[in-house]
């Protein structure tokens, strides 16, 4: 394998790993959204808001290792950040 072989692998891995840190953090939109059930639950929010931080950063170290795209890592939260305005939006008018 070659080197540039070797980073192509790194860097499909690195947005791998991301998009299913991302996955995890749409399923808890997805759940929350199911149920509306926790209505303004300041706990869930935290929960959301934290794994969305988290995420930014791994986003951030990731594109600053050259390991990811700009335009990929980008792309990637701001998906999840429409589903979360989604949900805010959804909580509102319940």
């Amino acid at each position: 394998m070659t080197s540039s072989e070797q980073v192509w692998t790194l860097n499909e891995k690195a947005l791998r790993l991301l998009e299913e840190d991302a996955d995890k953090i749409a399923k808890l939109i997805a759940v929350q959204m199911d149920t509306l059930m926790n209505r303004r639950c300041p706990l869930y929010e935290e929960v959301l808001d934290t794994q969305m931080y988290g995420l930014s950063r791994e986003i951030d170290f990731a594109i600053r290792a050259g390991l990811v795209d700009a335009a990929d890592g980008k792309a990637l939260l701001t998906r999840l950040e429409r589903k979360l305005a989604e949900l805010y939006d959804a909580l509102n008018k319940s």
